[in-house]
């Protein structure tokens, strides 16, 4: 099974997918999560990808198709995946088209995540990472135990830079630009389902589910948790 998750940066893409991950027994394919282990590790792609991400823009097309198809690539992904953060455009969309194609493979669901700005911007604000260990917190929801401290491994939480406000603002206007046309280029497909996201963890992760068996019935009988 593999499922592409869409919606605007903050939506909580991360939060949905992680239950059907567990539910399905497939990974979540993240670019973000990929380029900030590769910023954390000061590698060469890491800090490439590190001076767009700051400025809220997107990482070039060429570099996120390579590094998306030697993923897909990995025995993990065998029995399908989760695309979270790709594809952005219309470009690596028909670039991921190809990549499946060559494997004789499709996309079964396109789920998208909606949530609205002022929304995303509140909920993105209050969000902070350890820097060691990479556990993410909220003001609003799940704070330390101690200002700043990871309550994990006593790492140092913070904000990250493409959270602060502006730069949200700034990912927000590049995501309607440049990654809104895959809404119909999917609809067209009939492989796109909309959840509203303006919900708790656990009712996003329940919407999701319900996505997924809505979507894809003749799937369902091998994997009866759902």
């Amino acid at each position: 099974m593999r499922i592409i998750l869409l919606g605007a940066p903050g939506a909580g893409k991360g939060s949905v997918g992680r239950p059907l991950s567990s539910q399905l027994e497939i990974p979540v394919i993240s670019t973000g999560d990929i380029f900030r282990s590769n910023i954390s590790g000061r590698t060469k792609l890491g800090l490439t990808a590190k001076g767009y991400m700051d400025r809220g823009e997107l990482v070039p097309d060429g570099l996120t198709v390579s590094i998306v198809e030697d993923r897909i690539a990995q025995s993990d992904c065998a029995k399908g995946f989760i695309l979270d953060g790709f594809p952005r455009n219309t470009f690596q969309a028909s670039e991921l088209d190809r990549i499946l194609e060559k494997a004789n493979l499709k996309i079964d669901l396109v789920l998208n995540v909606h949530l609205s700005d002022e929304r995303i911007i509140q909920r993105l604000s209050s969000r902070m990472v350890c820097s060691s260990c990479g556990e993410s917190y909220n003001r609003m929801s799940k704070d330390t135990s101690m200002p700043g401290i990871c309550d994990l491994c006593g790492g140092r939480v913070s904000v990250r830079e493409d959270d602060a406000p502006e730069t949200v603002r700034k990912r927000l206007e590049t995501y309607y630009l440049q990654t809104m046309p895959l809404i119909d280029f999917y609809r067209e497909r009939g492989i796109l389902s909309t959840i509203d996201n303006d919900c708790t963890i656990e009712e996003g992760s329940k919407r999701a589910l319900e996505a997924v068996r809505n979507a894809l019935p003749d799937h369902m009988s091998g994997h009866g948790r759902l």
